[in-house]
């Protein structure tokens, strides 16, 4: 009788989790509104609800998987908009961006999911807009049954940069990308090749007066060069508004239509810079060279064989589990940098570089060496959850303190009001700074160790020091504290002095306190001001200034060295 009792127990509690799975399924279905909506995520960065567009088909099934768009927006310009213009559903005769902000009209009926983050607002798509872009695709995935294998991204001007940006960092995720007339980030040419196994579509006005269609003509000759699945529409007679064209009718979805991801390409052709953007597909960079572009190209000959050129490259990882190209019961010869390393069966394999040659062994960290989470360069720091802290530990007079006060609240003042954006940041003092703040957000710290109890505490610890009559010279760089944390040290002159006179590279359309930072490698050393850099570089793989300038920055007599 017992194991008659047991059946229908198991009977019982099978039923029960179909019923409560359906509840789930229907109660989740009454809250879903289908059509073009707002809402919005949580964001830690400064633990503000941020807001997102939001499209759901009209006939919306809870148990489909839905493919995914993630559309981006220009410059001044919001998630709301933008959601009417990838829809093809541009500004009506006479219609201000203001006035077309204020509703959704009826779109296109589509069987796609689709989001348009706001990302803060004008500011590109890196940094805490590029972890909102992400935050979003999270959200939407908590949200919605997705199909993994048919994400898609596109965006226009400054989010058709951040389409590029995105999709040439992390190439993997995406099954296709149209960045339509792209004003993307600086210095990212290099990357063009990591787009080999994702199709891309560019979309240019000829007479744009904006983002030159020279420039975006390079791009398609770039990526064509490398090999990359591009196609180039240019309008002869379109200027800065291509999507228009590019969107209308919201034909970019049945463009998409036509494409899923290649999950297991047989060749895999990766550039990067830094450990946050190290793996793609079935590879991931293990050790990198600080600063350089590092890259990998691997690719099968036939099955269980590949062949792997790298670049400024000590290490990495190969997982081949499911790969079509690989049989686990056979050995697997890799030939690396011209050298043949025969490997017994195994899905994953590591191969790190010593003495200028390769063998089967996984890179380990030293400690104190760069690692993910412990890399830089200065523009991290701002990435994340960060707090502005200025000092008070020397007991400054009332009209010092305010000033220290006013520059840490102008370095934390990211909005204008032409571009304002949806971000706030804590400024305190070293006094106010708890000790669960070291180890939940990055610390942006002003002054020196005798301003700053902060900034004494990391002392000992700290390769630089500015000497108290150096008052004509500013420093600033990145250092890790504790795990997956950073300071940015900012003694004597803030980092943005003269900046207006420095003309540094960078996207043009965001704020000057974020923009400069993203132009700083891992230090810059300055006189008087941005305009005159004595030294600026990368930490070398164990956090050492190299040597070069090193004996620059001695040479000013106004800084100690560790």
């Amino acid at each position: 009788m017992v194991p008659n009792l047991d059946l229908r127990r198991h009977k019982r509690v099978r039923l029960t989790r179909v019923l409560f799975t359906f509840l789930c399924a229907a109660a989740l279905h009454a809250q879903i509104t289908p059509g073009p909506q707002v809402v919005t995520f949580l964001s830690d960065v400064d633990n503000t609800d941020q807001p997102y567009g939001l499209y759901i088909p009209r006939k919306f099934d809870p148990a489909k998987r839905y493919p995914l768009v993630i559309s981006l927006h220009g410059a001044d310009s919001n998630h709301r908009l933008n959601l009417r213009r990838v829809f093809g559903q541009g500004n009506r005769p006479a219609e201000s961006d203001v006035e077309a902000t204020r509703h959704f009209p009826r779109f296109h009926d589509v069987e796609y999911i689709v989001a348009s983050p706001l990302a803060r607002g004008t500011m590109g798509y890196q940094g805490i807009a590029e972890k909102d872009v992400y935050d979003v695709l999270a959200d939407v995935k908590r949200r919605f049954r997705i199909d993994e294998d048919r994400i898609y991204l596109t965006g226009l001007s400054m989010g058709g940069g951040g389409t590029l940006w995105l999709g040439l960092t992390r190439p993997d995720l995406w099954a296709a990308i149209a960045p339509v007339c792209p004003a993307p980030p600086n210095g990212i040419e290099p990357l063009a090749g990591n787009a080999l196994n994702i199709p891309v579509k560019l979309f240019q006005g000829a007479l744009d007066p904006v983002v030159k269609v020279e420039d975006t003509r390079r791009w398609r000759e770039d990526l064509s060069a490398a090999g990359v699945n591009v196609d180039y529409v240019e309008y002869a007679t379109v200027r800065h508004n291509a999507w228009d064209f590019a969107y209308k009718e919201a034909s970019i979805f049945d463009w998409f239509s036509t494409l899923k991801r290649n999950v297991h390409p047989a060749r895999v052709n990766f550039t990067t810079r830094e450990y946050r953007y190290r793996q793609a597909y079935w590879v991931q960079l293990d050790k990198l060279t600080p600063g350089s572009f590092n890259s990998i190209d691997a690719r099968f000959t036939a099955k269980n064989k590949l062949t792997i050129v790298t670049k400024n490259l000590d290490g990495f990882t190969i997982t081949l589990k499911s790969h079509p190209m690989f049989a686990p019961s056979l050995p697997v010869t890799v030939i690396v940098d011209g050298a043949t390393i025969s490997v017994k069966p195994a899905a994953t394999i590591s191969l790190s570089k010593a003495a200028n040659r390769w063998t089967t062994k996984r890179s380990v960290f030293a400690p104190g060496e760069k690692q993910p989470g412990a890399e830089g360069p200065i523009s991290a720091v701002t990435a994340a959850r960060h707090i502005y802290v200025y000092g008070t530990a020397d007991s400054p007079s009332n009209e010092e303190l305010l000033r220290r006060q006013h520059e840490a609240t102008v370095a934390a003042t990211w909005s204008t009001t032409k571009r304002p954006l949806m971000a706030t940041f804590p400024v305190l003092s070293d006094a106010e700074v708890k000790q669960s703040d070291l180890t939940t957000a990055n610390l942006v710290l002003f002054g020196s160790r005798d301003t700053n109890a902060v900034i004494a505490k990391l002392a000992p610890k700290l390769p630089l020091r500015l000497n108290a009559g150096a008052a004509d010279y500013g420093m600033v760089y990145v250092w890790p504290t504790t795990a997956g944390h950073y300071a940015l040290i900012n003694s004597g002159l803030p980092w943005w002095t003269r900046a207006d006179q420095a003309r540094r590279a960078g996207l043009p359309l965001i704020p000057d306190a974020y923009l400069i930072l993203n132009t700083f490698p891992d230090f810059v050393i300055f006189k008087g001001g941005l305009d005159d850099v004595v030294a600026e570089g990368y930490f070398d793989s164990h956090w050492h200034l190299p040597a070069a300038a090193r004996s620059k920055i001695e040479a000013t007599g106004a800084i100690e060295l560790r």
